[in-house]
Order: C-alpha cells, then structure tokens, then sequence
C-alpha cells in the first residue's frame, strides 16, 4: 500500500481509483463496511482502491482542550487499510488551512483533480470541508453531475441492534471492557510503542516487563488487563500471551500512567523492538499493595488468572490475536 500526504503526489497508477473518505478513528465493523463497498467497486470497475483519512483526527484540532479521545495513530490505521487490500492511503494533513477548505474545492483538488474517482463510497454521516457544509447530499450532487458512481453506507449494527461507532468504542474502553469494544472493532483494541527501559523492578520480583509511555491516544480504564503481545520480527507479528498492568504503579511510588507488559514464557531482549500490546479482557483495578511481597503474590494470581482466560479464547474470536 502506498501512502501519500497530498493531492498531488498521487500517482498515474492510482487514479480512476473506487474512493473513500473519512476519519476511520478504529477502522472499526462500520468502517470496514464502508471500505468494503469502495472494494466491490474497485474490483468490478478493474480500480485502484483508495482511501482519504485525515491526521491529526479534525477533534484534536477543534478542540485541543480534550483529553486523549483517538483510537488508532495513523501507523495502526494504515496497517489495518493495508490489510483490507487499499492500494492508495491519501493521509491529508489537517490543520488551518485544510479547516477553510470549501466543500467544492475539497471535491475538485482531492477527489477530481488528485484521485480521478470514478467510484465514491460513503458512510452516512460524513461531513467534510469549512464549518462541515458539504455532506453525503453535497457529494451525491456532484457524483451524479460528474457521472461518478456514488453509494451511501447506511449505519451497521451488532448484537442490541448497538451501532458500530468509534464514540461507543471509547465508553466500552473507558468502562473496562475490552471485550465489548474487540467485538466492534472486529479485533482487540491496542497500545503499541517502543519498548523503553525502566527501572526493572518487574525482573526483581520475579515478572520482568516490556515497558511502553502512552501515546495521544484514548486512555482505558486502569488496572490489570489478560494481553497478547505482538513483537516483530521478520516483517512479522509474533503474538505471545500475557499480562499487563496500566497504571501509575502507586506501590512503588509511581506517578505517571505507563503500560509494564510481562509476557508469558519470554525472555529475549527487546529494548527499542516496536510492540503492539492486543488489551482482551479487563482483571481487575489498579490499586496498591502493602509492600512488594503482596504486590508479588498479586501478580502470580493475575498471570495465572490471564493465562487461563487467554487459553480459553478460541480462532474465529475477535478477541483472538490478528
């Protein structure tokens, strides 16, 4: 998959592409439908696929105020369109300038002049361009002006009849179930960084952990969470079962949330190696121990506690690694 950061930077082989466009925060099961019918058309249309995103979310920009909200850094989305078979990843930079961009001028420069759609798909809710005046009304006007085909995805549901949303994604992580959200998300939602040093107090009890600082991302509910680890190697994803603590670590003193991952049975040294962290299920609240002995007894019964529930999750499961 290419990625490209403007309009004209898009190459012959991308144009006449099948198009979508939107902030696609988690990729989640409502996303994928979107992307899926832009897919169907890029194959019935012998196209390229592109996808249009924006980074940073337009939120951060609007309202730099809020606490971290985004589910998925450019790096992860990109990886997750790559494995839906996007050719082209149009990632525009959003910032003042593109805030003024009129409805018109977004359609002439990106979707005209940069891709050459010659499919538009959309979800139906998308709005785009100065003071969010152009909609899916805005651009079917244009598709049937332009002789472009042009189709609306409705919203998708699951189990409840619960829309697939990135807004009830954040509530289920917030709210401690990660279960709820992989369920959306079509898989488990992830932390990923580089592995940093710390103060390797997790080897001296007995648990030595992959440490990772959190980035601009949404921040879950804190406590002890059943893991898989992903480390690369090769261009590949190994995914090792684990446990890991999101935290202050309040009985050591700590002050800063950071995410210590023990992963089971491991013992390579990956300082500075990228690590995806897959949060599967919430075990139990962070909280602090009277002294290190308990902190470690702690720890042994949430291993063994993760160990088994991880062991239980069957292929098929989104909660399974991907």
């Amino acid at each position: 998959m290419r990625i490209v950061r403007h309009p004209s930077a898009i190459p012959d082989s991308a144009r006449g592409a099948a198009v979508t466009v939107g902030n696609f925060d988690g990729v989640h099961r409502g996303h994928e439908a979107v992307i899926g019918v832009a897919a169907k058309a890029a194959r019935d249309l012998g196209a390229p696929l592109a996808v249009v995103t924006f980074e940073p979310h337009p939120r951060r920009f609007f309202r730099p105020e809020e606490p971290p909200f985004q589910l998925t850094p450019l790096r992860s989305k990109a990886r997750r369109f790559e494995s839906l078979g996007v050719d082209t990843l149009l990632a525009l930079r959003f910032d003042a300038a593109m805030a003024r961009v009129a409805p018109g001028t977004f359609i002439d420069d990106v979707l005209v002049q940069g891709l050459a759609a010659r499919h538009l798909a959309i979800g139906y809710d998308f709005v785009f361009g100065h003071n969010r005046q152009g909609n899916v009304e805005t651009l079917a006007r244009w598709a049937k002006g332009a002789g472009v085909r042009f189709e609306v995805v409705e919203p998708v549901t699951g189990w409840g009849e619960t829309v697939y949303s990135s807004t009830n994604i954040r509530a289920c992580l917030r709210d401690g179930k990660p279960g709820a959200a992989a369920t959306q998300l079509g898989r488990c939602w992830e932390i990923e960084g580089r592995v940093r040093q710390g103060d390797k107090r997790g080897r001296l009890l007995g648990f030595p952990t992959a440490n990772l600082a959190l980035a601009d991302t949404v921040r879950p509910a804190l406590g002890v969470y059943a893991v898989w680890a992903g480390i690369e190697r090769d261009g590949e994803t190994e995914w090792h079962p684990g446990c890991a603590n999101l935290g202050i670590r309040p009985t050591v003193g700590g002050t800063v949330v950071g995410l210590e991952t023990h992963v089971f049975d491991f013992d390579r040294d990956i300082y500075g190696r990228l690590l995806r962290v897959a949060l599967v299920e919430y075990i139990r609240p962070e909280r602090k121990f009277d002294g290190l002995d308990r902190l470690r007894d702690q720890i042994a019964r949430d291993s063994q506690a993760a160990r088994e529930l991880l062991a239980s999750i069957e292929s098929g499961d989104p909660r399974a690694p991907q």
